[in-house]
């Protein structure tokens, strides 16, 4: 796996520039199983503004490969983002405040992996699918079964607020239960 450690010490003052490809590789180690590939380029330019200052900002751009939550097929979601943090040296490592981070000023580099993890990551939206007519047609004809065998459960509520549960015996206790209280 590709090194992800940014060489702060061995920084000169100004800005430099890192290019890093964030591949399927990369993607393999975040847990859980959000993102199953990608192909995201960053762009990681430092600005080193003293002996224990320095300003990032990354740039990702590319795209991730991720489940739709309707089918739970593979789906691409396009990445173009970036992100801005300030790096300061200190007694320990604090990221409290947002868009700060200081480290300890014995550290040499910086990993950026989970920085670039994290920006990728808030990308995705709660809710992902695919766009209408793009999920599995055999996944969600399934789906339909599977609810319509539920219709009866969910279909069932009544002015007093109580589920059609049929004639099964094991739900009686729970009707004693509600009607109780």
């Amino acid at each position: 796996m590709a090194s992800y450690k940014l060489p702060l010490k061995r920084l000169s003052l100004g800005v430099q520039e890192f290019t890093y490809h964030l591949g399927k590789d990369f993607f393999n180690d975040i847990e859980p199983l959000e993102v199953r590939g990608g192909n995201v380029d960053a762009v990681v330019s430092v600005d080193r503004k003293s002996d224990d200052i320095y300003q990032i900002e990354m740039t990702l751009k590319g795209e991730i490969t991720i489940p739709c939550d309707r089918c739970l097929d593979d789906m691409q979601w396009a990445v173009d983002t970036s992100y801005d943090l300030s790096v300061k040296e200190g007694d320990e490592y604090d990221d409290s405040v947002d868009n700060v981070l200081t480290i300890p000023s014995h550290w040499r580099e910086l990993d950026l992996a989970p920085l670039l993890r994290d920006t990728v990551l808030l990308t995705i939206p709660i809710k992902h699918v695919h766009p209408e007519g793009g999920c599995n047609a055999q996944m969600l004809e399934r789906l339909s079964q599977h609810m319509a065998a539920d219709e009866p459960l969910r279909s069932g509520h009544e002015d007093t607020g109580s589920y059609n549960l049929g004639d099964d015996p094991r739900w009686e206790a729970l009707r004693k239960l509600k009607d109780n209280n």
